[in-house]
């Protein structure tokens, strides 16, 4: 029987070392952990909008969250009613923040994850491995930037979790702004973080140039 052409053959390309594999994957895990992130970020702060709006309203202005119902007062019903809707927002916004902060735990995770390749790494050649597993960066690169984000979202998370505990029991009208603006601008998120992660993308192959 006649033989094959090799110069038809597809070269393969050479499998992914299970370090590379688990660092490609990583750094998908940290793109859609942000992602879900943002989304909650919008909605946390929709929700905060409206508390804010309601709490600026003149009929909450000064009512506090833990205000009880009083059915002696003409009124009661209705302050009952508005302040069940305040309760329910801010009830809300914690589930939201909650939500969140297992997000920020899993991107901890992650860096731990990066950390205990760099030990294995260090294990199996007595040093880091220098040699890039993708294109150019090293090893504990990854670590480095992984680390870096993880902590600009703790920081976020622990403001975050300030602001709802203000919003729900804040009544000054120009600090209850200056949180709404603080929740969605988030400021311990660094303006490159958006390019640390696209850098980390691109180097594992997930993105193209």
């Amino acid at each position: 029987m006649e033989a094959k052409s090799p110069g038809f053959v597809t070269p393969k390309r050479p499998a992914l070392s299970v370090s590379a594999r688990k660092i490609k994957d990583n750094a998908a895990d940290w793109h859609n952990l942000i992602q879900k992130w943002d989304s909650l970020n919008d909605s946390g702060f929709n929700i905060a909008n409206k508390i804010v709006n309601m709490k600026m309203n003149t009929h909450f202005i000064d009512t506090k969250l833990e205000i009880h119902c009083d059915n002696s007062s003409a009124q009661s019903g209705n302050i009952c009613s508005n302040n069940e809707e305040l309760q329910q927002c801010c009830t809300e916004l914690l589930h939201s923040l909650e939500k969140m902060g297992k997000i920020q735990m899993k991107m901890a995770k992650l860096s731990s994850t990066f950390k205990g390749i760099c030990d294995l790494q260090t294990y199996q050649h007595g040093d880091i491995q220098r040699t890039p597993l993708f294109h150019t960066w090293p090893i504990p690169y990854f670590y480095e930037i992984s680390l870096k984000m993880s902590e600009m979202y703790k920081q976020e998370w622990l403001l975050k979790e300030i602001i709802m505990q203000e919003l729900a029991h804040n009544t000054d009208q120009d600090l209850m702004m200056v949180y709404l603006s603080a929740w969605l601008h988030q400021p311990y998120l660094e303006n490159n973080i958006r390019v640390l992660l696209e850098s980390m993308l691109l180097e594992t192959g997930h993105r193209t140039l």
